[in-house]
């Protein structure tokens, strides 16, 4: 690895790390996406809150891709999506298919881009400036066209 310190100094990267961590979900479309920030790992209930928001932001019948992850088969969701009659559905990508996840290459480009040398001092620092670095993707369309090539679905 290649850092940057005084000639004759070694570099000495300051790394605040705890057990804590930020987890996100998103919906994207073929021009934008759409997201949400969590403290800790998205539960079941907080997906439903996030489908709540997509229906009535979107307010039109949705395709949902999703990948596997437990939240995504828990009852709970299930009974939401079929009191919705249809208005939302919902079809997996096969197991342990990450590349064909377009949404992971949001997050890849969010880690390795966006956020790649910040170094919080602390989880909300973290969240406030990850959230307004994707706020401004938002408005950046060759990003979002950029994670549908990579996964091969444009």
């Amino acid at each position: 690895m290649r850092t940057w310190a005084p000639k004759g100094q070694t570099p000495v990267i300051q790394f605040h790390f705890n057990w804590k961590h930020v987890s996100a979900i998103a919906g994207l479309s073929r021009t934008n996406y759409l997201f949400r920030l969590y403290e800790g790992s998205v539960k079941k209930e907080q997906v439903v809150e996030f489908l709540k928001a997509l229906k009535a932001h979107l307010r039109q019948p949705l395709l949902i891709i999703w990948d596997g992850a437990r939240p995504h088969h828990a009852a709970i969701v299930r009974q939401y999506l079929d009191s919705l009659e249809g208005h939302i559905q919902i079809t997996f990508l096969p197991p342990y298919c990450p590349e064909l996840n377009p949404v992971e290459y949001l997050w890849a480009w969010l880690k390795r881009h966006a956020i790649a040398n910040f170094c919080p001092d602390n989880l909300d620092e973290l969240q406030t400036v990850a959230r307004n670095k994707l706020k401004s993707a938002q408005h950046r369309p060759s990003i979002v066209a950029a994670c549908w090539i990579q996964a091969t679905l444009w």
